[in-house]
């Protein structure tokens, strides 16, 4: 099994965690993704916010965090080569806002203010991003809502359209769209590439190299890190 593999692997076992925007990405993207960017989609700065981003979302404390793990190179290469052109757009004014507002604040580029400062950005910017998804949610509810009453409202047709579109309206592209932000991205991605590096696997994840005799259910001690394997 190889790396993509192994990611589009983890996205399943995580989706309850992930964003809308990635769960699509590795049900459609990965395979082909409809957006193929030439060159360099990130500057030489915004390639090293990347890292310092993820390392504000896995630091370094018992274990190694995010950046010790390589997983800013991993999230750009992700983003470049398996996230369709809006959502790469939403990511590289992710970026560019972050700076604005680092300046805004505390008069200095984001590479150079302090940890802190960057996790109280990073904070404010988590908590717009959850009230953004929370009221786009919303939105689409009663969008589902409103749509169910006019099928009620007329049973036949409903019927009609439902026996014609078949399986045609499970596939993904006929789901409702949803805007990709960039905290959402940042965060599904560094979240990925730690658990499926080494070091997130071996150091986050209590490990066994050669396992031995299958044991379908172990339980934890106390303050036992998960099993990687």
């Amino acid at each position: 099994m190889d790396r993509r593999e192994a990611v589009k692997n983890m996205a399943f076992l995580m989706g309850g965690a992930l964003s809308a925007t990635t769960i699509g990405v590795f049900l459609e993207g990965c395979n082909s993704p409809s957006t193929k960017t030439n060159g360099s989609l990130f500057t030489e700065d915004q390639l090293k916010m990347i890292t310092e981003v993820a390392d504000i979302i896995i630091p370094t404390t018992s274990t190694p965090g995010a950046k010790a793990a390589g997983v800013g190179p991993f999230i750009a290469l992700m983003v470049k080569d398996c996230y369709p052109e809006d959502a790469q757009k939403a990511f590289v004014k992710g970026l560019e806002d972050l700076d604005e507002q680092s300046k805004d604040e505390f008069k200095k580029s984001f590479l150079e203010i302090s940890v802190e400062q960057r996790q109280q950005l990073l904070g404010k910017l988590r908590d717009k991003t959850v009230a953004d998804t929370k009221a786009e949610k919303e939105m689409l509810d009663k969008q589902s809502e409103a749509e169910k009453e006019k099928q009620a409202a007329n049973p036949e047709k409903a019927k009609s359209q439902t026996e014609n579109a078949g399986v045609i309206s499970m596939l993904p592209k006929d789901k409702p769209k949803t805007e990709p932000r960039f905290f959402a991205i940042a965060r599904d991605l560094t979240l990925l590439g730690y658990f499926t590096s080494e070091i997130g696997a071996t150091k986050a994840y209590e490990y066994v190299e050669i396992p031995g005799r299958y044991d379908g259910c172990v339980d934890l001690k106390p303050g036992q890190r998960v099993w990687a394997s």
